[in-house]
């Protein structure tokens, strides 16, 4: 068996809102919209690498809060895991920097609105009570 390889997820959140970031490559995904994220590196925690990516892809200081269930699969070797996360207090407001070439905040009646990626779908279903849960608490 090979050994697989993670690649997470961020169901980052603001105020009861997700946000989705579209794709500019590679050319077969450019378009579609997904989870902002990237691989584990070896020897890299999923949450410390989530961090990492959000860093290097949106400009921003995040920190993950907890592991959606559920894991997905990618292109062989690779897994999706996601983890919801929040902005760091006086963390830079995200832009697309790496692999995007937009950013939308989606309120829950917005979530459909973006052609998602098929493998972020089930994730982004499993994060939709959370999204509700965070518009309640404000």
């Amino acid at each position: 068996m090979t050994e697989r390889i993670v690649v997470v997820g961020a169901a980052l959140l603001d105020a009861g809102r997700l946000l989705a970031a579209r794709r500019s490559a590679p050319p077969e995904l450019a378009g579609r919209w997904e989870l902002p994220g990237g691989k584990v590196e070896q020897g890299e925690a999923p949450e410390a690498a989530l961090v990492r990516e959000l860093r290097e892809e949106l400009g921003v200081d995040a920190e993950t809060m907890e592991r959606v269930p559920g894991e997905w699969p990618l292109r062989p070797p690779y897994v999706l895991q996601v983890w919801t996360a929040r902005l760091r207090p006086g963390s830079a407001a995200p832009e697309p920097l790496q692999d995007h070439d937009a950013l939308r905040w989606l309120t829950h009646a917005e979530i459909w609105d973006v052609d998602w990626l098929d493998q972020d779908v089930p994730a982004v279903r499993e994060t939709l009570p959370k999204l509700d849960a965070g518009t309640r608490a404000r």
